[in-house]
């Protein structure tokens, strides 16, 4: 019997679900397969923003390392996933399996993901992606199948300036769900207007449609007897599409669902293990059975070769049944992530790591106002918020702090779950964040990251002077009032941590 895999992917959906604790929105569909999967509670994507997220889950490399920077298509982004990387599609291509994808797609080039069978489509109507989802099951038959159903829902309609595609017209099959502004719940993140409210009643249309969408191809599947030999995962590629979220490496932009059913296996398990999206393509493979050579994603960049870039994740079916913590080494205790662009002109690059408790953010181009996507810039929501009474907040954070952040910010998650007490300059976390500060480098290191900087500069860039002894001032960014080379120094070499830390 083949070991198929279908990969459901929701747009801008974060946790906004039952299972997930959120009982003002309706998700039965969603609430009935979790209780025939594995719930993950530490599911994280690595980065906050559609085409980077999932070029992440396509390659199990981060943005950084498969060039997927920011958006690829659309007047805001061009951005491209490396040639040479070997991605999702190609993987089981090569292994004999039917390839499909099915409406959202936003990664490319084509060469790089190379479906057999494609239905790209802009279309909300989810009883149409389920009836194309059913051709694509009987296309199969009894060849094995690996099938990506990325609903549009709930996308903002980036048309309207509130809207999220609710007044479409839709198969009489797709129930418009009917919503009052007193139902809806603010998430503590976000601020609570009547301009919110009035966009999350039509958040919450589009997220019942995704669920109705969910269950109508879960119901395919389940026709055409095909189930019991499918591997099924659900997840959303970033945070719900309002400011404090989406393109954001907060909680609310990469705290994520993640939804497990394997066919024989644990039903109704909460696991509370740290999952990087990074996991997903490796999890898939082991459940294919598929076992690729290591050696060909050599990622030349520019003037300078890094070694061979392997796929970062860890296969997920080994603690699937666990309900409790797997200690390390046997897995995890951290995870990474990175976002650089959203659209083209959205440069801020910042990286992140995140253990169960403690959370750093290397922002390295801190002395920029935070950018916003143009969707989020646009919104109802954020024109309603910002015409507060000042001090303007975001839920708890303040608006300021929001757009003018520090070059640093750590976070002691377990009390304080919203990011808002920076714990940077606190003396009794200063082992904390030089610890979690180190690690990060060496993750930036280890994933060949050209935004590992001292002085203003790529450290990845300035390899190829190490051989002419080049030091650089032991410090993140270049001071204009002293730029000069006196103190601390580090020598540009491939393992600069080797003896060296930064001065603090």
């Amino acid at each position: 019997m083949p070991q198929n895999v279908l990969l459901i992917i929701a747009d801008d959906l974060g946790k906004y679900i039952n299972s997930y604790g959120c009982q003002s929105v309706t998700t039965p569909n969603l609430t009935k397969f979790t209780d025939e999967a594995v719930r993950f509670t530490h599911a994280f994507a690595c980065t906050p923003s559609c085409s980077g997220s999932r070029s992440t889950i396509f390659t199990g490399l981060h943005t950084h390392e498969n060039g997927q920077y920011g958006l690829a298509w659309g007047p805001h982004g061009h951005f491209q996933t490396y040639e040479h990387v070997e991605s999702m599609p190609r993987l089981f291509n090569e292994a004999g399996y039917l390839t499909g994808v099915l409406g959202k797609v936003h990664v490319g080039p084509p060469a790089v993901y190379p479906w057999k069978w494609m239905r790209e489509s802009e279309s909300r109507d989810v009883a149409w992606i389920a009836d194309q989802a059913k051709e694509f099951f009987q296309e199969a038959g009894s060849d094995a199948f690996h099938l990506t159903v990325a609903f549009h829902d709930p996308h903002r309609d980036v048309k309207s300036r509130g809207g999220f595609a609710n007044d479409w017209k839709y198969d009489p099959r797709v129930e418009l769900l009917d919503v009052k502004e007193s139902q809806v719940e603010v998430p503590p993140w976000l601020t609570d207007c009547a301009e919110t409210r009035q966009e999350l009643v039509e958040y919450y249309k589009a997220i019942h449609r995704f669920d109705q969408g969910v269950g109508m191809v879960l119901q395919a599947l389940a026709d055409s007897g095909l189930a019991d030999s499918t591997l099924v995962m659900i997840t959303s590629d970033n945070g719900p599409p309002f400011i404090n979220s989406k393109t954001t490496l907060y909680e609310a932009g990469i705290d994520l669902p993640l939804l497990i059913r394997r066919p024989g296996g644990p039903k109704g398990i909460v696991n509370p293990n740290m999952v990087s999206f990074t996991d997903l393509l490796p999890t898939m493979l082991d459940w294919a059975q598929i076992r690729p050579k290591m050696s060909d994603q050599d990622t030349e960049i520019h003037l300078f070769k890094a070694s061979p870039s392997p796929r970062r994740g860890r296969s997920l079916l080994s603690i699937l049944s666990d309900h409790t913590v797997v200690p390390s080494p046997d897995w995890q205790d951290a995870v990474f992530g990175s976002h650089t662009f959203h659209e083209f002109q959205n440069y801020w690059p910042t990286r992140i790591m995140r253990t169960r408790r403690f959370k750093y953010h290397r922002n390295i181009a801190w002395q920029l106002d935070f950018p916003f996507a143009t969707d989020l810039y646009a919104s109802l929501s954020f024109e309603g918020i910002r015409n507060l009474p000042p001090p303007v907040m975001l839920g708890r954070r303040p608006f300021k702090n929001y757009i003018r952040r520090s070059a640093e910010e750590l976070y002691d998650i377990e009390a304080d779950p919203l990011e808002v007490d920076n714990l940077v300059d606190n003396l009794e976390y200063a082992e904390t964040l030089k610890e979690m500060r180190t690690a990060l480098e060496k993750w930036q290191q280890t994933t060949r990251d050209l935004f590992l900087y001292r002085d203003g500069a790529s450290i990845q860039a300035l390899i190829r002077y190490e051989r002419d002894g080049l030091q650089v001032p032991d410090r993140f960014d270049m001071n204009p009032e002293e730029p000069g080379t006196r103190g601390p120094l580090v020598k540009v070499c491939a393992d600069i941590f080797e003896n060296q830390a930064l001065a603090t």
